[in-house]
């Protein structure tokens, strides 16, 4: 985990990595709780028996909005600032989800400083996430993560 004091302390990162979050499981109740609280209840997410028929590998798969969902979270383990205000999520560009996550898999997230510039009393800081699928050469997903973070 890296600290850094301000959020303006992201400005000479451009370019750099942050690090990766430790792993974290998918399981089938995370793909059941997701898909009640959105109303995305495609089969291939909650249907256990048609998936073990119809999908590759017999597993159900996460939801891509679900792995977005999940760099917040993820990114607690890569950065922290000590003084700052607000936090806002500004935005995500360039969402790809570039291989399936299948129930039981395990993936984690690597952060880059691909941009941070000042915003008045504030940074906008803008990561490269990929999320590392384990055992595959494909990550999961890629993206640029936009986020707002004001002087504390």
């Amino acid at each position: 985990m890296i600290t850094l004091q301000t959020p303006a302390d992201f400005l000479p990162l451009v370019g750099q990595a942050l690090g990766r979050s430790d792993w974290f499981s998918i399981e089938q109740t995370h793909l059941d709780g997701f898909a009640a609280l959105t109303g995305d209840d495609f089969w291939l997410h909650v249907d256990i028996e048609r998936a073990a028929r119809e999908l590759p590998g017999g597993r159900t798969i996460a939801h891509g909005l679900f792995m977005l969902s999940l760099v917040p979270r993820l990114q607690r383990q890569i950065f922290h600032v000590a003084k700052r205000g607000a936090g806002l999520n500004y935005g995500s560009d360039r969402v790809r989800y570039t291989a399936q996550v299948p129930v039981g898999s395990r993936i984690r997230l690597h952060q880059k400083v691909h941009a941070a510039e000042r915003v008045g009393a504030a940074t906008r800081l803008t990561t490269e996430c990929t999320m590392e699928l384990e055992g595959s050469a494909r990550p999961a997903m890629v993206a640029l993560f936009i986020l707002l973070m004001q002087d504390g």
